[in-house]
């Protein structure tokens, strides 16, 4: 399981915010070994006067914020940094400087979803990758 959220400044993000959700997907998807059905992306669009961001940084900066069940190695989440900041540059045009990614992992049970408790489902996927 995941809950994507993903901020940035509406004059940027707006327009392409299908292509970043497809792109972003794909990532996870590979990196993951997720599935293709699974996703859950919010975007929280930010006015300029609302966003203040790093120096060094464009109007295209970019924050993405991954709450999912622990389990995945840390080679996994390396490739998923790698995918995200290479495939945002050469397919949305937004440079790596301008990604952050945070990772929140918490245990399954620390999540209720279905009228369960995270660690009562079953998955039809791994989290250990």
């Amino acid at each position: 399981m995941s809950q994507i959220k993903i901020y940035g400044l509406k004059s940027s993000l707006y327009a392409i915010r299908e292509q970043l959700s497809d792109t972003l997907h794909s990532c996870i998807v590979e990196a993951f070994q997720y599935p293709q059905n699974k996703r859950a992306h919010r975007f929280f669009y930010l006015d300029e006067g609302d966003f203040f961001y790093p120096e060094g940084r464009s109007k295209r900066y970019t924050i993405i914020e991954i709450a999912l069940f622990a389990g995945r190695s840390i080679e996994a989440k390396k490739h998923l940094y790698q995918l995200i900041f290479q495939k945002f540059e050469e397919e949305l045009g937004i440079a790596p400087n301008d990604v952050e990614i945070t990772l929140t992992e918490t245990p399954p049970h620390n999540w209720g979803i279905r009228g369960k408790a995270g660690d009562e489902l079953v998955l039809d996927y791994k989290i250990a990758v």
